[in-house]
């Protein structure tokens, strides 16, 4: 059975940051997005950038950002 994350209200989330140690092609250093658990969501969570916070959270499953690469949610 599927959860759409999007129908969950996005109360205010306990956001971290998460940094890549890859510098950017502009080299403005290291690449990082902000991460948060969905409360009441089992293994789910909302992303968004750090460096533009108010651009829009998107919402994923941990296997998704496993399957991306994200190993330490």
């Amino acid at each position: 059975m599927s959860v759409d994350l999007y129908a969950r209200e996005l109360s205010p989330l306990d956001f971290r940051r998460m940094c890549g140690g890859n510098n950017n092609e502009d080299g403005e250093g290291e690449s990082c997005v902000m991460i948060a658990p969905l409360a009441g969501a089992d293994d789910a969570f909302a992303l968004r950038d750090s460096k533009n916070p108010d651009a829009g959270t998107l919402r994923f499953t941990g296997s998704e950002l496993r399957a991306a690469g994200l190993t330490t949610i």
